[in-house]
């Protein structure tokens, strides 16, 4: 997982029932969802696109009060480094850095605002294609990072330090702010917003589909719930915010067949 310092390698997700939360998952994007082996004594799943390309970890959350949700890892040159950097910005240690043979080292962060993201150094030399840009292989890759923010400016300088983020380009949104992109080098990651009214502030991660109203179906069929969209975006895409059966959003993007 050599990839660019600063570029999102893995995403996980951390279920209040594992079992389900695949099952949901698996039909909404045709993941294909698997045993790990024993990891550290945790039932970890590895997901991946029905092209074969590794995304996500999926396991039980770490204890019954937690929230289910998504966070992602951010490649780094150095964990060590970017933990020391993290602090000085004014960021926590959830889980200190630990080294897992033939994956790599990692340690889960939080920024000032306390929302958690892991920091990893890969084992491997092929690059992580669990975050992708144009053009794209096929559904099922994440595609796009949101941070929803009450101030952008203040969320970006923290993930400057770390990781070297900047922003570039963007779209207006009237009097509710401005949707900035985000840069890591030539890279597009996605974007940060303030927080809209009835918004939900923290980290949204999109996923690649095939059709955007197929898509939503399986949303409802699954159990889950759309929050919002289909909403037109850039190229003749279509974006779309879901909650899953147990509220954990996500968003996916896709064409129009119809």
């Amino acid at each position: 997982m050599r990839n660019l310092h600063g570029t999102p390698i893995w995403y996980e997700y951390h279920a209040a029932d594992a079992d389900r939360a695949q099952a949901f998952y698996e039909r909404l994007f045709g993941w294909q969802v698997a045993p790990s082996g024993d990891v550290a004594g945790m039932d970890y799943r590895i997901v991946s696109t029905a092209a074969g390309e590794g995304v996500a970890g999926l396991m039980p959350r770490p204890h019954p009060d937690a929230t289910p949700g998504w966070l992602f890892y951010v490649g780094v040159d150095d964990v060590d480094a970017a933990i020391a950097t993290a602090q000085d910005a004014g960021g926590t240690v959830l889980m200190p850095p630990v080294d897992m043979d033939g994956v790599g080292r990692m340690a889960l962060l939080a920024d000032p605002e306390g929302r958690p993201f892991y920091v990893m150094r890969g084992a491997m030399d092929q690059p992580s294609r669990a975050f992708v840009t144009p053009p794209y292989d096929g559904p099922g890759q994440m595609v796009w990072n949101e941070l929803t923010a009450p101030d952008q400016e203040r969320a970006l300088a923290f993930y400057a330090r770390v990781f070297g983020w900047r922003h570039e380009g963007g779209m207006p949104m009237g009097p509710l702010g401005e949707y900035k992109f985000v840069h890591a080098g030539d890279t597009c990651l996605g974007a940060t917003m303030p927080v809209l009214p009835d918004g939900v502030p923290g980290w949204l991660f999109y996923a690649q589909v095939d059709d955007i109203d197929a898509a939503v179906a399986r949303v409802v069929e699954g159990g889950g719930t759309v929050l919002q969209g289909p909403d037109p975006i850039p190229h003749d895409h279509f974006s779309v915010v879901a909650a899953d059966p147990d509220g954990a959003r996500i968003g996916f993007v896709g064409t129009r067949s119809a």
